[in-house]
């Protein structure tokens, strides 16, 4: 079992395989993006071998992203193996959903036992002015083949002053009464080259949880008030599915993350909102044993920083979200 500084569990890995991604979304990336070579990303062999040592100190959960994960040539043997991995015991995918029509009934067989899809509107203007590139339709087929497969599904929406806050929120919010899903708001976080758009632009948990408690009714508590994952989870009265709020900027959760993310160039970032990253990527290349590199892993799983530093406006500057997977 690996353990933090701080006592903490750390058994979930984020894995990014790309940071190249088929849409621009104005909260993630800039429309004119240039993207890693696929040189320079952790190959199929390397990042298996990776996932295997992580594995072996005790992280149970891998869920992979991008950019966007299914760009990925050799996807579906990728979440094959890791699925058989010994000690791995839930394989997710975080997708923006436009290739999933195709993808979700093999992911399923091959392993895969969840998926989020990124979703902020059901209107396909405002979707298109949000992504720049996206055509919904081909997302809702996504999640509806995602559903036929069998795969658990959590809706992802990231609200945005401007482009998605005239009713989208409740919108989503109404799906979960005739589905079983989860539709979870997350809070725009500062990172990158574009934190300004992002700090001026944010809705918070409180102003969205009003908007859908004035639209369809006062959102239950659900779980006691516990935390799913980094969600705070509500349900609407006679809902089939649940409502949850990502808040790491105006209620942060920092005391139970369980989670570092391993990049597509073979860095461990430790922290999503911090520039603490230790690379991987060059002594695997370099030749370095299981046991020196498991050595170096427990190390840094050690390393992880209590939290982020937003209050004290510390924002990590390094990296896009596109980069690291959110």
């Amino acid at each position: 079992m690996a353990t933090d500084q701080h006592g903490r569990t750390i058994n979930y890995l984020r894995v990014s395989l790309t940071d190249a991604c088929n849409l621009r979304c104005v909260y993630c990336m800039p429309e004119h993006m240039t993207f890693r070579p696929g040189s320079a990303l952790l190959q199929d062999d390397e990042l298996l071998m990776l996932i295997g040592l992580f594995a072996e100190l005790g992280f149970e959960k891998i869920r992979f992203t991008g950019g966007e994960p299914t760009l990925r040539r050799n996807l579906v043997e990728l979440i094959r193996t890791t699925a058989n991995t010994p000690g791995i015991k839930s394989v997710g995918l975080t997708t923006n959903g436009i290739l999933l029509d195709y993808l979700a009934r093999p992911l399923r067989d091959a392993g895969l036992d969840r998926v989020n899809v990124s979703l902020d509107t059901l209107d396909e203007a405002r979707f298109r002015q949000i992504t720049r590139w996206g055509n919904l339709r081909d997302v809702l087929a996504g999640i509806e083949a995602a559903e036929r497969a069998g795969l658990r599904i959590k809706i992802n929406a990231v609200p945005v002053h401007g482009f998605n806050d005239n009713g989208d929120a409740a919108e989503l919010a109404r799906l979960t009464l005739d589905r079983n899903w989860q539709v979870r708001f997350i809070e725009m976080m500062p990172l990158g080259g574009i934190a300004q758009f992002q700090q001026a632009n944010v809705i918070t948990e409180a102003q969205l949880r009003q908007r859908i408690d004035t639209a369809l009714g006062p959102l239950a508590p659900e779980n006691n008030g516990q935390l799913d994952g980094e969600a705070r989870v509500y349900r609407l009265k006679g809902a089939k599915g649940t409502v949850g709020f990502i808040s790491p900027v105006s209620n942060p959760f920092c005391a139970g993350c369980n989670r570092l993310r391993l990049l597509a160039d073979g860095i461990l970032r430790l922290c999503l909102l911090r520039e603490n990253e230790v690379d991987l990527g060059k002594p695997l290349r370099a030749g370095w044993s299981r046991d020196r590199l498991s050595k170096l892993i427990r190390e840094s799983v050690h390393q992880k920083p209590w939290g982020h530093g937003l209050a004290d406006n510390s924002i990590a500057l390094n990296r896009a979200m596109s980069e690291i997977g959110g």
